[in-house]
């Protein structure tokens, strides 16, 4: 039988294929932007159907109507990252959260979290009858090689990004076709204070690097200041429309990595219809699921990889928390320590955590002692460089006393003062 003759056969309506979920089912939706909008949407319409049905989802960029008030009886939200969207749902208990490291989490659908459903958004069959994930491999690739039933939406705004990246129409259970544009994200605004610690960090990157960058003000501010540099490369579990920029002008070319040269490597894709007409068939991009980008035993074959990444706070032992406030959960560990552990065992490798030193001048984010309830994401002895806008903190190999005297150097100046009678209250400095 052909593949036309295969995708005929299972192409049927959102309607139809979301009734093929039954309670007590696990559901895995497709990660960020890549999630499949026309899918949930008919899932959430059927949800009189539904009892107990639980949902796993990474980075949800939708309304994630399944987490709203009144849904608890139909669908249970099983985070394993916290977004805007879920935030008050998993805090004020109508959802869960499950910590795990990035790259774990194809093996935690093969060993701890059985997939029934997967519910994820391809692009339309190339001649071969394969579809391409496109900006979500990640975990979406796995979920779905894991899942008893496969449900698509086939959209033709999904680009076919290449690499690790296809499913052919035979492993599809159900196909939707529906066209809708895919969920941008808006460009970050950058300030002053974004500016002067996006130029400190770039200050530690040199010509020929490879690096990992998160989303955001600061990630955005770094690659402002790296228009100088040259030879650069990428092996981060993301990039946005400023990684593209920098390609473009010829800065980042892949040309010196020490690992799978003349590409970029990455597990998904997030920004603006520049950067995903940017990915379309491009062959420098390279998508791999997150268990291969994000693998420590991957990220360190990779010589002279910068990691940047962000925080809510760093006490004065130089322990890392960043996805917590007290007993808060407002995101996830994410890619970060799978990062900053393969840097470490990377030839020359860096790994940088940047952030304002304040909240707005009225709540420092260099702390005495960690909120009570919170999670130390990275630890102190994982940490290699602290940026504030006032400075860089080394912290690599320093003792406890040099590791608080570095990072009161970089907080706020408001803040200083009682930072430093902690100091010396903990280490007997008269």
């Amino acid at each position: 039988m052909s593949w036309k003759s295969i995708y005929n056969d299972r192409l049927v309506s959102g309607e139809t294929a979301v009734k093929h979920i039954k309670s007590g089912d696990r559901v895995v939706i497709g990660h960020a932007v890549g999630e499949p909008s026309h899918l949930i949407r008919n899932m959430i319409e059927n949800k009189d159907d539904y009892k107990d049905v639980e949902i796993i989802h990474m980075v949800a960029m939708g309304d994630s109507e399944y987490v709203k008030p009144g849904m608890e009886d139909h669908f249970r939200h099983n985070a394993l990252f916290v977004g805007g969207s879920t935030r008050n749902a998993v805090n004020a208990g109508r959802a869960d959260f499950t910590p795990i490291f990035f790259y774990e989490i194809p093996s935690l659908f093969k060993k701890n979290l059985s997939v029934d459903v997967a519910l994820v958004q391809v692009s339309i069959p190339d001649k071969h009858g394969y579809c391409s994930y496109g900006v979500s491999i990640d975990y979406t690739k796995p979920a779905c090689e894991s899942a008893k039933i496969v449900i698509a939406q086939v959209n033709e705004y999904m680009p076919r990004t290449l690499g690790d990246s296809f499913i052919h129409v035979s492993d599809m259970d159900y196909i939707v076709e529906y066209n809708e544009p895919l969920i941008e994200l808006p460009p970050a605004k950058i300030g002053d204070i974004e500016k002067k610690i996006g130029e400190h960090c770039a200050s530690l990157i040199e010509d020929g690097d490879t690096l990992q960058l998160g989303i955001g003000a600061i990630p955005d501010a770094v690659l402002q200041f790296l228009t100088h540099k040259k030879n650069l490369g990428i092996h981060s579990e993301m990039f946005s429309d400023g990684v593209v920029d920098l390609i473009e002008r010829g800065v980042i070319n892949n040309r010196n990595k020490s690992f799978m040269q003349d590409k970029s490597v990455v597990t998904f894709l997030m920004g603006s219809q520049k950067l995903y007409d940017f990915v379309d068939n491009n062959p420098s991009v390279e998508m791999r699921s997150v268990d291969f980008v994000n693998n420590p035993n991957i990220v360190m074959k990779n010589d002279n990889i910068v990691c940047i990444n962000s925080c809510i706070q760093v006490d004065l032992m130089g322990q890392v928390v960043s996805d917590s406030i007290g007993l808060k959960q407002i995101s996830g560990v994410g890619g970060q320590v799978d990062f900053i552990r393969g840097a470490s065992m990377a030839k020359n490798g860096r790994s940088i955590i940047a952030m304002p030193s304040s909240i707005k001048g009225k709540i420092s984010k260099i702390v005495p002692f960690i909120d009570e309830g919170a999670s130390v994401t990275t630890s102190r002895n994982d940490v290699d460089y602290v940026v504030t806008e006032y400075g860089i903190a080394d912290l690599k190999g320093r003792t406890l006393r040099e590791r608080a005297e570095a990072l009161i150097r970089i907080a706020h100046p408001k803040f200083r003062e009682e930072l430093t009678k902690e100091y010396k209250r903990r280490f007997n400095i008269n």
